[in-house]
């Protein structure tokens, strides 16, 4: 009797320490949270507030968070897009804030955290605000993007073309890029208006000539031919002009955003003074796909699945109530 009580005693000791042992990989499994950026902290678990440099007023207003978030999402995606896709915006947008917030602190030369010039922050028009606006940044409150502790850096744009860029491609990224950002293939195609889905744009040779001083301060001169070095994607990484290479981010940049939409083109046509440039997408490519993401949206994913898709590998949080 008493050898059979010390072998179930001795049983039972196996079992707890096996089971001791199994539950101690689940503790460090558990998700390492991030922390609001001490510069706007509130306290854990409160909404933060932050100083937003108004541009056309030229004044700085304290506002909190999620208020400042309805203006961005608003101004960055057409406010009558589904609900999905605009939470989806919501979490990127506020990710973006929070990134840039932790690694920066105030913007350069103002005293703020975050601007409503689109060419210093994001964009921000509280005009466009409406109840689709605010139900989609509400249903996301304090909901951001995360990648090994760390807010991911939350890029976004309008249209890909079919497939996403690495930031290397997209921003002429240096160093290794983030490893939640590869290539994704979404239904942006199927979904983005026809007026956007390709572009044409004819710069005129000085227009052209000048960029690429800009950037690689050598001259052209009076060049006869465009090479262009793509990526496996077909998005162009550089181009070779009048024997001078430049990087292709850089040189839509210099010609400006809105007028060579995209880097995913195809060889340019030179006819005397003129050079003609067609393509698809607007935007660099990298990250969220807006029209990708509304094409998500319309077949019922979810937006924190929709970020997920973009940013692969990483972790919705929720940071405060």
């Amino acid at each position: 009797m008493r050898r059979m009580l010390i072998v179930l005693v001795v049983i039972s000791l196996i079992a707890w320490a096996a089971v001791g042992c199994k539950g101690k990989p689940q503790e460090e499994e558990k998700e390492q949270m991030v922390e609001i950026p001490e510069e706007i902290s509130q306290g854990e678990n409160v909404e933060p507030q932050l100083r937003v440099y108004i541009a056309d007023e030229e004044s700085v207003v304290t506002m909190k968070m999620e208020e400042y978030i309805q203006g961005v999402v608003a101004a960055e995606m057409d406010p009558d897009w589904p609900l999905e896709a605009l939470a989806a915006q919501a979490i990127e947008a506020r990710t973006f804030t929070l990134q840039k917030i932790a690694e920066q602190g105030t913007l350069p030369g103002r005293d703020a955290h975050a601007s409503s010039n689109i060419e210093e922050f994001q964009a921000y028009d509280p005009s466009r605000i409406n109840d689709n606006v605010r139900e989609a940044v509400n249903k996301t409150r304090g909901m951001v993007a995360v990648y090994e502790g760390n807010f991911v850096r939350a890029w976004f744009h309008a249209y890909c073309g079919g497939i996403t860029a690495t930031p290397k491609a997209g921003l002429n990224f240096q160093g290794e890029g983030p490893p939640y950002l590869k290539p994704v293939e979404n239904p942006c195609r199927e979904y983005v208006d026809e007026e956007i889905e390709f572009w044409s744009k004819t710069f005129s040779k000085a227009e052209i000539r000048a960029a690429v001083i800009s950037i690689a301060n050598e001259d052209p001169g009076d060049f006869s031919s465009i090479e262009i070095g793509k990526s496996e994607n077909g998005r162009a990484i550089n181009f070779v002009i009048g024997g001078v290479s430049v990087p292709a981010p850089e040189l839509r940049l210099a010609l400006g955003s809105t007028e060579l939409r995209s880097t995913l083109v195809d060889s340019p046509v030179i006819s005397g003074n003129e050079v003609k440039f067609t393509g698809r997408g607007y935007g660099h490519g990298v990250g969220l796909c807006q029209w990708g993401a509304k094409g998500w949206a319309e077949e019922g994913i979810s937006a924190e699945e929709i970020v997920k898709k973009f940013f692969s590998g990483v972790d919705i949080q929720k940071l405060w109530d």
